[in-house]
């Protein structure tokens, strides 16, 4: 027999590697022992399309409608609903913020989800038809809490398209965060500096991107569109908030931290190899100011289900320019960045959060 796999969930602050108390928050109460699933159930539970799968002991059936299909194309309204249920049955908060962490900030030690409060976890491995992460530096947990006194729903981890895994199904979890009640995306992500002005350590608050993967036709609404996620055809014009870029700016000034903070352009690449100096040169010709391997399809997703994006970009490493230059990059400098403006950052994002349910509930 496989040996048992724990699942869910510390509730309660999250320290680390959810120490402390672990509650069966599986059995769809928030309290009691830590469920368990076998090898064999787990891996009916991460089969792309399971007739049935199988989640918590004593066993609990999640049992798509025959209209349920999750194929290399896309993902159906209801198979996304049936995840947001899974969740919203194992948690009692309902949150209107969203937050994706990105490389290097999202660890094992000092990461955003770690100062939530009064928190539930999930392991992506336990959420039904939810990928996982293979990238160092990317948790892979799902984690619902208190920032301060506001709610929200922030991904340890994220998918890339470079993992092997279709752009349809990377921005999957901002489809499911829009059924859960999400109305509000803040996305993070490390990204090389072209900008001359930058420097490594600094953010730069997105106004706008260069999607190279769209250029190629790889887009994340490719396929069947379903109305009740959002248009055919929808605008990306203005996809990263006025508003909440402008709140960005006056919580960089009440930091102090003007001086590490720029507003620029973002263009992703497919990856994973780093970019050759002639691509970078093009890149920064075109005006782009960093440059990543994430991102810009969870706005493309977030904008299309009508949610509200804000992302910004931690420089973790300057691009090469230079045919004479010794330099390379490499993955390590970008988690070491990472951690060493975790500080920095879980205020910077704690403030923002704290602004943008402040002007949620004046709009109400």
């Amino acid at each position: 027999m496989s040996a048992p796999v724990k699942i869910a969930v510390s509730n309660g602050t999250t320290n680390g590697a959810t120490n402390g108390n672990t509650n069966g928050a599986l059995n769809g109460a928030t309290n009691g022992a830590t469920q368990e699933v076998n090898g064999a159930d787990l891996k009916k539970m991460k089969n792309a399309n399971p007739p049935k799968v199988y989640i918590g002991s004593p066993h609990k059936e999640f049992n798509p409608s025959s209209n349920d299909s999750m194929d290399g194309n896309h993902c159906t309204y209801e198979i996304v609903q049936s995840v947001a249920e899974f969740l919203l049955s194992r948690v009692t908060i309902r949150p209107k913020i969203g937050i994706i962490c990105g490389s290097g900030m999202d660890g094992t030690t000092g990461c955003l989800a770690d100062a939530l409060t009064d928190s539930t976890s999930f392991p992506y491995e336990t959420i039904p038809y939810f990928p996982t992460p293979t990238v160092p530096g990317h948790m892979g947990r799902l984690v619902f809490g208190y920032l301060g006194d506001v709610p929200v729903m922030c991904m340890q981890g994220r998918f890339h398209y470079y993992e092997g895994y279709p752009l349809w199904k990377c921005a999957m979890p901002v489809r499911v965060m829009k059924l859960v009640g999400v109305t509000h995306l803040l996305a993070s992500n490390a990204a090389g500096g072209l900008n001359n002005n930058y420097k490594v350590g600094d953010i730069m608050i997105i106004k706008d991107h260069i999607n190279l993967l769209g250029f190629a036709g790889n887009n994340p609404l490719m396929g069947p569109n379903d109305e009740r996620f959002g248009p055919r055809f929808p605008a990306i014009n203005r996809a990263y908030d006025y508003s909440v870029r402008r709140m960005a700016k006056a919580v960089a000034s009440e930091m102090n931290i003007n001086n590490i903070v720029h507003e620029g352009v973002y263009s992703v690449v497919g990856g994973p190899s780093f970019e050759t100096i002639a691509e970078i040169r093009m890149l920064a010709a075109l005006g782009v100011d960093a440059v990543g391997m994430s991102t810009v399809h969870e706005v493309i997703t977030a904008r299309h289900c009508g949610m509200t994006s804000f992302a910004f970009s931690l420089i973790t490493n300057k691009s090469v320019t230079d045919y004479e230059s010794y330099e390379e990059p490499n993955h390590a400098e970008v988690i070491d960045m990472g951690k060493h403006r975790e500080p920095v950052l879980k205020e910077f994002i704690a403030r923002l959060v704290k602004k943008i349910e402040h002007d949620r509930q004046q709009s109400k």
